[in-house]
């Protein structure tokens, strides 16, 4: 019979998000997790607990109360997950085709996702692809992670082929000085980089010369960045995995550091809720972006 593995206190916090004091602080005041002991006396977690406490942090990411989720069952837990609505029985040909390359991804078919995407792509090209392709697979595959039908190895190995190809198709696009300058990166924590990719894809044909600079920038060195590179604007991406209550005070602490000059830009699923305030810019959808290039672009344009 396999052995169940079993993980130590920074194996948990690496996988969960949950820092090591968060996790022996609930030991003590609500009893979970109940690790055991290794042979040198140190915390050993089951498999099962980290699953647990990976539901509970992405709740918890929702907005959920842990004192509440911490009590809950794994039942209740479950029915506290967003409901999807039905799929019609009447599929389009598009959406079979979305279901298809979704399926690659679940029979761990990279060749063969490879191949359809690049055929979409092609057919397609990169404006419709990112806008009708990537923003609605990307949603398919973050709602079948959140239902248990996609794993995360399996959420990862679909980010890695997807942001792979745009890649290699923004390298095809030509470049040069135009403007505005934009700077794309993430916050500390922020490690999701596909929908940098998916606006620098957009705000690159749009004729935006981008700077990406990659995920998890420490918010001085963003700040240092836009003045190095004289930016107009800084972009910055939030998934709905980043918890919701830190956006509003990163964004304060950044909008204060950078130069008075050079706009702050928002999007993704981390400020799908959020409005615009002083000196922030929040683009709900990637359709929001040419209307805020053309903005802008008035604005300067003496």
């Amino acid at each position: 019979m396999p052995e169940i593995p079993a993980f130590n206190i920074a194996a948990v916090e690496r996988d969960t998000g949950l820092s090591k004091d968060v996790l022996r602080m609930w030991e003590r005041r609500y009893g979970f997790p109940t690790p055991g002991r290794d042979a040198n006396g140190e915390r050993s977690y089951p498999a099962e607990q980290v699953e647990h406490l990976r539901l509970i942090k992405r709740l918890m990411d929702q907005g959920h109360r842990p004192g509440k989720l911490l009590a809950a069952s794994p039942e209740a837990l479950a029915a506290l997950a967003p409901k999807r609505k039905p799929v019609s029985d009447d599929a389009s040909p598009d959406t079979e085709a979305l279901d298809a390359l979704l399926h690659h991804i679940r029979q761990h078919d990279a060749t063969g996702f490879q191949q359809a995407m690049a055929h979409r792509l092609a057919r397609q090209g990169l404006q419709r692809f990112v806008r009708d392709t990537v923003t609605e697979l990307t949603r398919r595959v973050g709602e079948a992670w959140e239902d248990g039908r996609v794993e995360v190895f399996e959420e990862h190995l679909y980010t890695e082929l997807t942001e792979r190809l745009l890649r290699q198709a923004l390298a095809t696009v030509p470049g040069g000085p135009q403007q505005p300058r934009i700077i794309l990166t993430s916050v500390p924590n922020e490690e999701h980089g596909l929908g940098l990719l998916m606006v620098e894809a957009l705000l690159t044909l749009e004729g935006a010369e981008c700077i990406p600079l990659g995920t998890q920038m420490p918010l001085l060195d963003i700040a240092r960045a836009a003045q190095a590179h004289r930016a107009d604007i800084v972009a910055l991406s939030f998934s709905s995995a980043f918890p919701q209550r830190q956006v509003a005070g990163l964004l304060s602490q950044l909008r204060g550091a950078l130069p008075p000059g050079t706009e702050l830009w928002v999007g993704g699923g981390g400020v799908a809720r959020s409005a615009d305030s002083a000196g922030v810019r929040v683009l709900h959808q990637l359709d929001d972006i040419a209307a805020a290039l053309a903005h802008w672009r008035a604005g300067h344009a003496a």
